[in-house]
């Protein structure tokens, strides 16, 4: 027996143990818990059809079927196996996968159409024998694990779409129908999840381009290849604005009309669909956004920021209205056109309407609803106006100050003016006027502004009013008549206002400048006036002071004043209790008198009549004496009797001067004889006294 097949013997069986245990390791294929094994045919198959990568069951190349976890037999030496591990997405991913084999992409397609069966790529020879089509995928990997051939699909992980609080998504579409003409965003198509589900998109007539939807806060697992998305933010109107919104798309706006018409159910233009839907129009819209956030799409408006309307305390708006129904004066203008048209001179004078129209008649005051300026003011508040359809002119209602001085804070300088007498006077004045608020509307249909009244009405009317004014009279009686000028002025100025609704509250005077030669010669005039009354106030109070030191000389002797007046109202007493004690006293006497009188008065009348003879028969003795003897013998011999008889003084008693009656000698000594006796009949020691002539 040959060494060769002893060794046979002995070895052979162990040979063949070796080699059926290297078979089996050939022909196992363990794949562990997290992997797929992709698998090569190298031998004994079919070829794999033209242009194609992968190949299927059969066919000779990389196969599209994988091996999943497990233990699997494969022929030895025919396969050749690759391990690797799952596709993994994370919960914040997507997976966008494009495949490497399949049919080709129909003409006008990016991406290739869903087809069933093929367990979300995982089954790729079912995928491929289903008519996958090769390229760019429309359907994605929600976040998990998968079993997916990375020989046949390429998958690229993207991050998921998260649209934050206060943001926007703006999405782009890259595949699907072509936008209409005339339209500027596709169209909104319903059933596609936000873009979610790109094959309903497309299946449903997306259309390819700036999409009408935006992407709201949240977060979104969309085919970024097929789906472009810009996060923006979304529109915030702040506090006391107001925005004022364009429409980038829609109906086209009339002619001569400057703001859309309002539609709704937009939603405050957050559905840019049903904008369109409803007929918007394009351009500058009616309704305006009030301070919030708005998710709106900016593709489809423009959204400005204004200040909102405010009206302080003592204002009001005065708001003119760019919509609304023209006023009846300008329908009736409209209608009498229409009227024209077809007949002669028709086509003139709807050019003539027209022409009317486009420099803007006159607006009157017109209800709320026309267009005009609204009768109805807006009083003080916030108003959140549309600057566009609107436009409101603030009108202080309170005293407007109006003042031409030398002031910087001014707008007018003083008024120069000329005087009758040929001197230039600067005067400053001041001007307080009102607006009431039911006169507003009607002040800017007349004149437009405060702005304009001031500058084109009243500064020309105070200027030729003083100017007026101070040519008709001299420059000292202007100044000096300065009250009376004021007063014509503010009359013409009330009347003149009124004509513009306007109320003249005053005109005033402050200041009236003259010439400085002028004034000289009147402070000269004036002081020289001055100084004579005050030599004459002097005058007055050195008269004063005299009064003053006389006075003050009575107080130092008041005490003596005093005593001196006591004792003048002692003596009045005691003259009064004299008097009181005479005229008792005398009363008394005269009592005792009139007793006394009667006894004598009989007593005398008995002796007068003894005298009486007596006398009578003396004087015709006498009388016969004066006669014989003459009178100054009579005379002679009496006196000579009387002195030897004792009765004749040297010095007389009574000295009788006169003619030679005898009556006017027995006259004056029978008065003698009376008034020489006293009450007791004694005769009186007076000295004599001299009677006068009788």
């Amino acid at each position: 027996m040959s060494e060769v097949v002893r060794f046979s013997l002995l070895y052979g069986p162990y040979v063949l143990g070796v080699a059926a245990v290297l078979l089996l390791m050939k022909a196992v294929v363990i794949v562990g818990g997290t992997q797929i094994a992709v698998i090569e045919r190298k031998y004994f198959g079919k070829d794999m059809a033209q242009g194609r990568v992968v190949a299927l069951s059969g066919e000779v190349g990389i196969q599209a079927r994988t091996l999943g976890p497990g233990l699997h037999m494969l022929v030895p030496f025919l396969y050749r196996v690759s391990k690797v591990p799952f596709t993994t997405i994370a919960q914040d991913e997507v997976g966008i996968l494009e495949s490497i084999d399949g049919d080709p992409v129909e003409p006008g397609k990016i991406f290739a159409k869903v087809v069933p069966g093929h367990n979300s790529f995982q089954e790729g020879e079912q995928f491929l024998k289903s008519g996958g089509e090769k390229g760019p995928q429309i359907q994605i990997l929600p976040p998990g694990t998968y079993r997916i051939n990375p020989v046949l699909f390429k998958v690229t992980r993207a991050k998921a779409i998260v649209v934050d609080k206060g943001r926007i998504g703006l999405v782009t579409a890259m595949d699907g129908h072509s936008i209409p003409p005339g339209r500027l965003l596709a169209q909104h198509v319903e059933g596609h999840a936000n873009f979610e589900d790109g094959q309903a998109f497309l299946n449903l007539g997306g259309q390819k381009g700036p999409q009408i939807d935006i992407l709201l806060p949240g977060t979104y697992r969309i085919n970024m290849a097929l789906f472009k998305v810009e996060i923006m933010d979304a529109t915030v109107i702040p506090a006391k604005s107001v925005g004022l919104v364009t429409a980038v798309d829609g109906e086209p706006l009339p002619d001569k009309e400057y703001v859309a018409k309002p539609v709704t159910g937009h939603s405050d233009f957050q559905d840019a669909s049903k904008f369109l839907h409803a007929g918007g129009q394009r351009g500058p819209q009616f309704d305006v956004l009030k301070p919030g956030t708005y998710y709106i799409n900016p593709l489809a408006f423009k959204v400005e920021l204004d200040n909102v309307a405010v009206v302080e305390r003592g204002q009001v708006a005065v708001v003119v209205s760019n919509v609304g129904e023209e006023p009846a004066q300008v329908r009736q203008l409209i209608e009498e056109a229409a009227k024209r048209e077809g007949t002669e001179g028709g086509e003139g004078a709807r050019e003539a309407l027209e022409g009317r129209l486009d420099l803007g008649i006159e607006r009157y005051v017109v209800p709320k609803g026309f267009r005009g300026i609204q009768q109805e003011v807006a009083g003080p508040g916030f108003y959140y106006l549309n600057l566009r359809a609107f436009m409101a002119y603030i009108v202080d209602t309170t005293n407007i100050t109006i003042d031409w001085d030398d002031s910087k804070e001014t707008r007018f300088d003083p008024l120069k003016v000329i005087s009758r007498d040929g001197f230039q006077i600067s005067v400053s004045v001041k001007v307080v006027i009102r607006v009431r608020p039911d006169q507003a509307p009607y002040m800017v249909a007349k004149i437009g502004s405060i702005e304009n009244l001031i500058l084109h009405v009243i500064h020309p009317m105070i200027d030729s009013s003083f100017r007026n004014q101070a040519s008709s009279t001299s420059a000292m009686n202007f100044m000096q008549d300065r009250q009376e000028e004021q007063r014509k002025a503010e009359e013409r100025a009330k009347a003149e206002l009124e004509k513009y609704h306007v109320e003249c509250v005053s005109v005033l005077i402050c200041q009236i400048n003259l010439p400085q030669d002028l004034m000289d010669t009147q402070t000269k005039k004036i002081i020289a006036q001055q100084q004579q009354a005050m030599y004459q106030d002097q005058q007055k109070a050195e008269q004063t002071r005299i009064a003053t030191e006389k006075t003050r000389a009575e107080a130092d002797q008041q005490k003596n004043l005093v005593e001196a007046e006591i004792g003048v109202k002692i003596a009045e007493q005691n003259k009064e209790k004299a008097i009181r004690f005479a005229e008792g006293e005398g009363e008394s006497i005269r009592l005792r008198a009139v007793g006394e009188a009667s006894g004598i008065k009989a007593r005398g009348e008995a002796e007068g009549a003894k005298i009486l003879a007596i006398g009578e028969a003396t004087a015709k003795a006498y009388e016969l004496q004066n006669k014989a003897v003459g009178q100054q013998g009579v005379t002679a011999i009496e006196i000579a009797k009387q002195i030897s008889s004792g009765n004749v003084k040297v010095t007389p008693d009574l000295l009788v001067q006169g003619g030679e009656s005898l009556g006017g000698l027995l006259s004056a000594y029978l008065t003698n004889l009376i008034t020489a006796k006293g009450p007791s009949g004694a005769a009186a020691s007076e000295p004599p006294k001299q009677a006068g002539k009788v």
